[in-house]
Formats: structure tokens, sequence, C-alpha cells
């Protein structure tokens, strides 16, 4: 089944519901795009976890070498890596339990789509979150949830 993106509401909904964030490819080097969108979600109130094999922490988070080694639940893997590593990184994310797949813009690749489909995940393709997040909830986390 060939890949469409989710209508605003269901993104809507998948960023209210989303707490904690994954990052594969997440730079250290804070001129890269992956470093900026994910310092922005961290702002927004978002918990950020750097998955690098190469560093030890970036943006005052631990850096964790893969999705497997967080020792606890993410809600959305956001991907900020070539498609040709999107299945893996789809695999390990439906391993873990992610909720999303989100393949940063400029991203695609129908196997990874087809992977957390069929692990039962949200799949964004081709999408900038920081994007995304700001248009659908542009007063940041305190506006997702009452209370």
């Amino acid at each position: 089944m060939a890949y469409t993106h989710p209508d605003r509401e269901t993104i809507r909904r998948i960023l209210e519901e989303t707490d904690t964030i994954a990052v594969v490819g997440l730079s250290d080097n804070p001129d890269r795009a992956s470093y900026q969108v994910s310092a922005a979600m961290q702002a927004k109130g978002y918990r950020i976890v750097p998955v690098n094999p190469n560093a030890d922490t970036i943006l005052g988070e631990k850096c964790y070498p893969s999705l497997k080694a967080i020792p606890f639940p993410v809600d959305l893997v956001n991907v900020f890596r070539r498609s040709e590593y999107c299945a893996d990184i789809a695999r390990e994310a439906a391993e873990i339990g992610a909720k999303t797949l989100w393949l940063q813009l400029g991203i695609v690749s129908e196997e990874a789509a087809e992977i957390a489909r069929a692990a039962g995940m949200n799949v964004v393709m081709d999408r900038c979150i920081k994007v995304e997040d700001s248009i659908l909830l542009p007063e940041g986390k305190s506006s997702r949830r009452p209370g």
C-alpha cells in the first residue's frame, strides 16, 4: 500500500499524545537541522532522547547508541537518517513499542512505512515535526493537555 500523508487532525493527535521523542541521527552540532529541530521541540516541552552512538550528551540529555538501549518507553521515533537506514530503524522502533515513526523532511521509505504500519504504528514521512508542531500546536506543550 503506497504511503499517503496523515491528515492534519491525525498529526495533531499524534503530537498531543507524544511526550518522549527519540531522535535517531541527532547531531551535537548546533548548525545541523537535527539539533535545531530537536532544541525547538525540547523548548516546546517534549522530552528529547538523543540516539547517537558518537556522543555522550546532546541538549543536556544522555545519548543512547540505539533505540533498544533506551531504558524507558518512547512515544515517537523522529529520524534524521538517509532513507536506506529507515527500514532497520522502523524494525527497532517496533521492537521498543514506539507509537509513531516520523521521517523528517526529505526522507521517504516505503519499506519503513510498511514495517511500522504492520506493527500498528502511526507513520509520518517527508514532514518536519517542528513545522507541524508550530502550525498545529502553536501554544506549545502546555496547550496539549489540560491540567
